[in-house]
This record gives C-alpha cells, sequence and structure tokens, in this order.
C-alpha cells in the first residue's frame, strides 16, 4: 500500500470528521444522515492515519508531494 495522501488533504479529512463529530454530540444532526456522517467521520479518520486513501488508487492521484535532493 503506497501513501498517496499529504500533509493538507490528511489535515483536512480529520477537521471535517471532527466537525462531524461535533455536530452529531450537539445534536445538529441525527438518524439516517448522522449514521452516515458518521461513517464518514471514520472513514476520513482511518485514512488519515494511513496516509492512504483507497479512492484515489484507481484513478493515479496523489496529493503527497516528493521533495527530490
Amino acid at each position: 500500500m503506497k501513501k498517496n495522501m499529504g500533509i493538507l488533504d490528511r489535515v483536512l479529512r480529520i477537521i471535517l470528521a471532527i466537525v462531524f463529530i461535533t455536530l452529531f454530540y450537539a445534536n445538529v444532526i441525527s438518524g439516517v444522515f448522522a449514521i452516515i456522517l458518521l461513517a464518514f467521520a471514520a472513514i476520513f479518520i482511518l485514512t488519515s492515519f494511513v496516509s492512504f486513501c483507497p479512492l484515489y488508487y484507481p484513478f493515479k492521484i496523489s496529493t503527497r508531494k516528493f521533495m527530490n535532493k
């Protein structure tokens, strides 16, 4: 599994996951919509920690910058 997520991508996903979780605990969202957003939050956190997005792989997308020295 080759890393394909850059720092900015990872940070934005974690921030978005925190927003979804906060909305749930503040009772702003509920029901099926809340469950779907919490599932996305879990996926965002998981993919951020492993630096790999399975949806990027088939399209050969990478937000990771490589430094050539």
